[in-house]
């Protein structure tokens, strides 16, 4: 089966009402996480604001002698954000930063809770894909609770150690765009390939098909990577994701994890 016919069954095997309905539990969860954050930091970000002082000197000269006037302002609440709209390049930046830092938190938190909550949906997405197409393999899996947990907290901090040193490239145009998205990237390739090679293979045969197939694995993990990048996209593609991955690891065990002939 080419890839071209994996993408097209996946896609149909999605288009399920089963899987339509798996694919409800993302979005919810997502949603509820993503709006309960939003408020959180707006509340944080508002007591951060609460107090201001503003400060202004003025100095002038009477008859030779230097006269200086000393203004001292406290904003509170909300006069600090009239007091940044009441002028024109003010205003656009608050609403630009405000835009920006919101929308890019929003994705990359939208990205990093939908891999985590499709996780605990992989086993029933990928049984369901079992029964319609792979009944002579077996789900054989090779993880327990104790040991998927240790590995996601050693991804997640080797996530966030990432993001610290690539800080130095944030501020290079271009490269931060690609700076900035590597380690979520890691966190991503590392949750969808491991949640779908424990449920599906064994031990032997998941180091079999990373080392044969690890170019491929990347390029296919990047691409869904990068359609997670598209706003709201991840709330409704997740299970599609483990759907098409899904059926990359039967094909494989099902054929006996042949070294492929070339390439990708």
């Amino acid at each position: 089966m080419n890839e071209k016919d994996i993408v097209l069954l996946s896609i149909k095997d999605f288009l399920t009402l089963k899987m339509l309905k798996f694919s409800l539990m993302p979005l919810i969860v997502s949603l509820v996480v993503m709006y309960t954050l939003f408020f959180v930091l707006a509340g944080v970000w508002v007591d951060e604001l609460g107090t201001l002082n503003v400060q202004s000197t003025h100095t002038t000269i009477e008859n030779g002698i230097p006269h200086t006037q000393s203004l001292d302002a406290k904003l509170e609440g909300s006069s600090i954000i009239q007091f940044l709209m009441s002028y024109a390049i003010t205003s656009w930046l608050a609403t630009f930063l405000i835009y920006a830092i919101g929308g890019f938190l929003t994705i990359y938190a939208s990205i990093f809770v939908a891999v985590i909550v499709v996780g605990f949906l992989t086993p029933f997405i990928l049984k369901e894909l079992q029964t319609r197409h792979y009944r002579d393999v077996e789900m054989i899996g090779h993880s327990n609770a104790i040991y998927t947990l240790l590995l996601t907290l050693k991804w997640v901090a080797t996530m966030f150690l990432l993001f610290i040193l690539l800080i130095p490239f944030y501020f290079i145009p271009f490269i931060n765009i690609v700076a900035i998205n590597i380690p979520l990237y890691y966190f991503f390739h590392k949750m969808l390939k491991f949640d779908i090679s424990s449920t599906i293979s064994t031990a032997d045969e998941d180091k079999q098909i990373s080392y044969f197939y690890a170019n491929r694995l990347r390029v296919k993990t990047l691409v869904l990577y990068l359609l997670s990048l598209i706003p709201f996209m991840i709330f409704f593609a997740a299970v599609f994701y483990v759907i098409y991955l899904g059926h990359t690891y039967f094909i494989e065990v099902k054929r006996g994890i042949k070294k492929p002939l070339c390439g990708l």
